[in-house]
């Protein structure tokens, strides 16, 4: 675990954060009750069925979205606040690169709205794009890399501007499951040399277990957090620490927490169907 992260300042907190979304049959509670603290320099993975809040936080946190009730401050301030003080960074679950610019220019465009110097934009781009392993990228178009490589290029561009907090939503659900570990073990390596927080939406519990330091699960909505497990695993972690019995012990203990959430839904009763949200891609939480 990172030294910021077992310092634990707060970089998110929520308390009884709940959003309801009006829909023509009805209200819809996409989050509950939700209590949470990611401390500065913590790598936080959001795992649980499709349509269980996991985005839907991410977007609160980012001022995205506006919730209904509750607490929730990010950097000591309030979501709207933290967004005007560009307090994060925002990884989507596609890559999002304007066709017509250039990597390079991609990664710039944040500077460029922010306006900095010409010179200052090309030393940050320059930085960044070799942290992801891109440097020598710069000229070419996105079309012209692989579907990893534009990932990459939108993780530079979010870290361009140096936010300390990094939402990372599924950004790499799309990928086959050899570029998924390859940008895992990227990933872990950046987090370990930035120093950044990091949350992070995904549908795989290995994933989960392998990157962050705590993992939290939901249930399905309404949304609540049903555990926040501590990961115990040492770093730095090869990616063949997923065969040993430790990481397949956290990733039993994710998995009971996925089937409680469930149980407990069902117990309460259902709210109805999610609507319709062409974003979420049902894999399911077992896939590996």
């Amino acid at each position: 675990m990172n030294a910021a992260a077992e310092n634990f300042n707060p970089a998110i907190e929520a308390e009884d954060l709940r959003l309801t979304f009006a829909a023509a049959d009805g209200p819809v509670r996409a989050l509950d009750d939700v209590s949470l603290t990611v401390g500065k320099g913590d790598f936080v993975s959001f795992i649980g069925p499709s349509g269980c809040g996991k985005t839907t936080f991410l977007r609160c946190v980012a001022a995205l979205e506006r919730p209904t009730g509750g607490r929730l401050s990010v950097n000591g301030m309030t979501p709207d606040e933290a967004r005007r003080e560009r307090a994060y960074g925002y990884v989507f679950q596609s890559a999002a690169l304007y066709p017509w610019r250039t990597i390079g220019r991609n990664v710039s465009l944040p500077l460029e709205i922010m306006g900095f110097s010409k010179a200052e934009r090309s030393e940050r781009v320059a930085r960044v794009l070799e942290l992801v392993e891109l440097s020598g990228f710069e000229g070419r178009y996105p079309w012209q890399l692989s579907g990893g490589m534009r990932q990459r290029a939108s993780i530079a561009r979010a870290l361009a501007f140096d936010a300390d907090i990094l939402l990372m939503d599924e950004p790499f659900g799309a990928l086959d499951e050899i570029v998924r570990d390859h940008l895992n073990d990227q990933l872990l390596e950046l987090w370990t040399r930035t120093g950044k927080t990091i949350c992070f939406v995904t549908h795989s519990i290995p994933e989960a277990v392998y990157l962050s330091t705590r993992i939290v699960v939901m249930s399905p909505r309404p949304g609540r957090i049903t555990d926040v497990i501590a990961n115990p695993l040492p770093h730095p972690r090869p990616l063949g620490v997923r065969d040993t019995p430790e990481f397949l012990e956290v990733a039993r203990r994710v998995r009971a927490g996925l089937r409680a959430g469930r149980d407990s839904d069902s117990a309460d009763g259902d709210d109805g169907p999610p609507p319709a949200d062409p974003s979420i891609r049902d894999r399911g939480v077992d896939g590996e």
